[in-house]
């Protein structure tokens, strides 16, 4: 009788699979590698399934149109944008009525920094640079919908909207020091 051969090991670690078999019928999702919250050694990964769906900049990343640099600046533009944003905050019913006046929290010094951090950004990217990337990056919409906005529907507008996001990305990378001016000229070169 022949032997059976096994061509894996069996590790305690990689027996069970936490993968989702069934995602709904609309969702756009990519595999992403990530740090193991349950590993034993620190630098373990495992595959999880992040959804793309309203994330223009995890589809870019998905999809291998931006680099990890290009997209790691800007999930810090969007963390600073988060941080500094003082919106509408909900009521809190369990604070005492008195007259509907709320005082105003004081600014923190992590609201500061990214205040200025933002403004940095402004002043690298200018004013044109700086509204593509927020439409994008802050309120979610595709080039299309950029062109719209700006009453241009050519696919050339398209086009050109999306190599200046992505020169704008470069720029942010090299701000939030992602990157570094030697490695955005190789990209210029290549691209």
């Amino acid at each position: 009788m022949a032997r059976v051969r096994r061509n894996k090991s069996y590790k305690l670690a990689q027996i069970y699979d936490r993968r989702s078999r069934e995602v709904p019928f609309n969702a756009e999702v990519a595999e992403v590698e990530i740090d193991n919250p349950l590993a034993l050694d620190s630098g373990e990964k495992i595959l999880a399934i992040r959804s793309i769906r309203g994330d223009p900049l995890g589809r870019l990343h998905a999809h291998h149109q931006i680099d990890e640099a290009q997209y790691r600046g800007g999930r810090a533009f969007q963390n600073d944008w988060e941080r500094a944003e003082r919106g509408p905050q909900a009521v809190d019913p369990t604070r005492e009525y008195v007259d509907g006046t709320r005082t105003r929290d004081p600014v923190t010094e992590s609201q500061r920094q990214a205040v200025l951090r933002l403004n940095r950004v402004e002043r690298e990217l200018g004013t044109d640079g700086a509204a593509l990337v927020h439409d994008v990056l802050i309120l979610g919409l595709t080039m299309d919908q950029v062109g719209a906005r700006r009453a241009v529907r050519a696919q050339r507008w398209n086009d050109y909207f999306a190599r200046r996001f992505r020169e704008c990305l470069d720029r942010l990378a090299l701000v939030y020091g992602f990157a570094t001016e030697t490695s955005a000229r190789r990209a210029e070169r290549r691209g």
